[in-house]
């Protein structure tokens, strides 16, 4: 089943901007609105009260209530309002002025007394038939000694109005931010996800035969700086990797094809002619040892791969190294002697180690120096505990190498000069094996010449 697409880098951080954007200047309208929409409401309380105050010290000082009953009209045209109400009253008695055009019904009003001073939390709200909001109260005062009634109320169709239109701007605001955010993000976005483009379009031309390319960085980001270094070492792995791969393949080829081509001549010399029992059986022995070698070298290898591939099981116990070293050493004791060779152990420690593969690697460091020191000589092996671990060094003294072929040591079937490769019994992977081992065990190998026709092995191990 295919798998769905998921949308691009640049469509998601897109969306995302102007959302935020959305959100950010909904907000701020949100915050503006409902602070005019406050001032607006207080602005037509302190109307509604100060019309009140001004007619109820009117009325009770200046002004008799028998006047307002001979014109009417001179103090409905004192109101500035066409659609604001205003009534004036006696209790039980029909108004004697009465402005309400829209015949709006109020809502129910606390009577406020003459003595007690007018605040917001007395005026009302209601709406009218319209859905226009509107702010009432009701006073009393004393006009010529009789009790008046005054009940104003303000209609908001003007600024209900306003506060509408306002609403409208801010949702076209909301709208315009979203998409001048989308447009302008989407632009910018793409300009800078250009050098991941370009990443990409490198990556997907990159073959065996141009592992050698590498991005220019030059041009790059610095948030995108590290990502750019790191593909470029990528590729220097993989191109040492390669090439390494390719190495091996041939010195494998060729290590292979040495003993099969010598079975192949030996099987043909001896199918020409009729051959004594001796003969065939010397032939066997010859045939028989080629086999082995195929054997070793190709052990060897499925080792290498396994420990490559984390498959190797490390079985660790606590083992003293020199105990280990002296057992190596009485192991190779008779090759040691043919040669006239001797062992020198010192110090002690203790590791966490896997014991087969402990003494393979210190039978390869040990075979390698028997191997190629000089005959008469003396080969140490050094035993130290450390606070980070335990270390132990093989060193002998054999022909001086140069630096060169020192840092190849350690590569798959490398063997540093002619009289190796005259020697059937190095392929070249038995320090290869060490290194592969010392990786398992979380340690390193190291080699060094010290002096000049001074060779020294060192395998540093982890703490126990």
């Amino acid at each position: 089943m295919r798998s769905r697409r998921q949308p691009s880098l640049t469509l998601r951080s897109t969306v995302a901007f102007s959302m935020v954007a959305m959100l950010a200047v909904a907000g701020a309208g949100v915050y503006l609105y409902q602070t005019m929409k406050a001032s607006v409401l207080v602005y037509s309380d302190h109307a509604v009260m100060g019309r009140l105050e001004h007619f109820r010290k009117l009325l009770h000082y200046e002004l008799a209530i028998e006047k307002l009953r001979d014109s009417p009209q001179i103090f409905k045209n004192m109101l500035d309002s066409e659609d604001d109400i205003f009534i004036i009253e006696e209790p039980g008695q029909p108004p004697v002025i009465q402005v309400n055009p829209l015949n709006v019904t109020l809502p129910e009003l606390p009577v406020i007394g003459q003595d007690t001073k007018l605040s917001v939390s007395d005026l009302r709200s209601g709406v009218t038939d319209s859905g226009t909001m509107l702010r009432a109260a009701t006073v009393v005062t004393t006009s010529g000694g009789r009790e008046v009634r005054l009940t104003a109320a303000h209609l908001m169709g003007k600024e209900m109005a306003m506060l509408a239109a306002y609403r409208e701007r801010i949702y076209l605001a909301v709208a315009l931010a979203f998409l001048a955010t989308a447009l302008l993000g989407y632009l910018v976005l793409r300009r800078g996800l250009r050098p991941l483009r370009k990443m990409a379009a490198h990556a997907a031309a990159i073959t065996p035969e141009r592992l050698h390319s590498r991005m220019d960085s030059a041009d790059t980001p610095v948030e995108l700086q590290q990502l750019s270094d790191a593909y470029n070492a990528m590729l220097d792995r993989l191109a040492q990797g390669y090439q390494r791969l390719t190495q091996f393949s041939a010195d494998l080829a060729h290590e292979i094809r040495t003993p099969v081509g010598s079975l192949m001549g030996h099987c043909q010399v001896a199918l020409r002619q009729r051959r004594s029992e001796d003969d065939y059986q010397a032939l066997i022995a010859s045939n028989l040892e080629e086999l082995e070698r195929i054997s070793r070298i190709v052990e060897s290898i499925l080792f290498l791969a396994r420990a490559d591939e984390a498959q190797a099981v490390v079985e660790r116990q606590k083992l003293s190294l020199h105990d280990e070293s002296q057992r190596i050493a009485e192991y190779f004791e008779g090759l040691a002697e043919e040669r006239q060779m001797s062992f020198q152990i010192t110090g002690d420690g203790n590791v966490l180690a896997d014991p087969l593969l402990l003494r393979r690697a210190l039978s390869n460091l040990v075979a390698n120096a028997i191997r190629y020191a000089y005959e008469g000589t003396e080969i140490l092996m050094r035993v130290t505990q450390t606070n980070g671990g335990a270390r132990i060094e093989v060193e002998n003294q054999g022909p001086v190498l140069s630096d060169e072929t020192l840092g190849k040591l350690f590569d798959r079937f490398y063997r540093g000069d002619a009289s190796r490769h005259q020697n059937s019994d190095s392929y070249g992977l038995g320090l290869a094996i060490v290194v592969a081992i010392m990786q398992l065990h979380g340690g390193h190998v190291r080699v060094e010449q010290p002096k000049p026709g001074t060779i020294r092995f060192s395998l540093s191990f982890p703490a126990a």
